[in-house]
């Protein structure tokens, strides 16, 4: 199966949502903010949406995806740790506790809690792509200074994103460096805060 992934830039907070497809059947990730462009971005590629995951609850990643979901009649993925912090009704919510394997039509997903930014973050991984919400972005992380946010945390999911092949093509959250793309070998070269992790110093 191919897998087709077309970033989409939304709110005013520079939020990288992802629409993730094999050419009939879609996936978003963190749809928020702009639900109108990204439900065009759906029509536009006559595409089925079959599921919504969210990398974690941050008000940013989740803003008016309730409508969005009222509207297609399905119940989003998010780590039971940051259910509360979402502020979405539990109806509208297939909730989890840690690593998960699912599969969501024909999308074979691997979830990997990688908590420190906020205590229910997790990566998402759909093929050879890594969708990392505020867990990494290129050159940077994300913050370790909010509530359930944890710095020791952070560096040990740092470390296990770093543990994956070196071609993993990283879809950041924001796209604060003007870009949202990276790779899991760049980081490790080049992210500051990964290579301090992999050292075991400090943030």
């Amino acid at each position: 199966m191919t897998i087709k992934v077309t970033p989409l830039s939304v709110g005013p907070m520079a939020n990288c949502c992802y629409l993730v497809s094999d050419g009939k059947d879609a996936l978003l990730i963190d749809p928020a903010w702009d639900i109108p462009t990204i439900e065009e971005a759906l029509t536009k590629n006559n595409l089925h949406l079959i599921g919504v995951l969210f990398t974690h609850g941050h008000f940013d990643h989740v803003k008016f995806s309730q409508t969005l979901l009222e509207k297609y009649r399905l119940k989003a993925y998010l780590e039971e740790s940051d259910v509360d912090l979402s502020g979405l009704a539990p109806a509208l919510l297939h909730t989890y506790r840690g690593d998960q394997h699912l599969r969501i039509g024909p999308f074979e997903i691997t979830v990997l809690a990688t908590p420190g930014h906020t205590a229910g973050c997790v990566c998402i991984q759909i093929g050879n792509n890594l969708f990392t919400g505020d867990t990494l972005f290129p050159g940077a992380c994300g913050r370790v200074d909010l509530p359930t946010s944890s710095p020791c945390a952070m560096a040990q999911s740092l470390k296990r994103i770093a543990a994956l092949p070196e071609d993993t093509i990283v879809y950041a959250g924001h796209s604060y460096a003007d870009r949202c793309r990276s790779s899991v070998g760049e980081e490790k070269l080049k992210n500051p805060f990964m290579r301090n992790a992999l050292r075991g110093e400090n943030f």
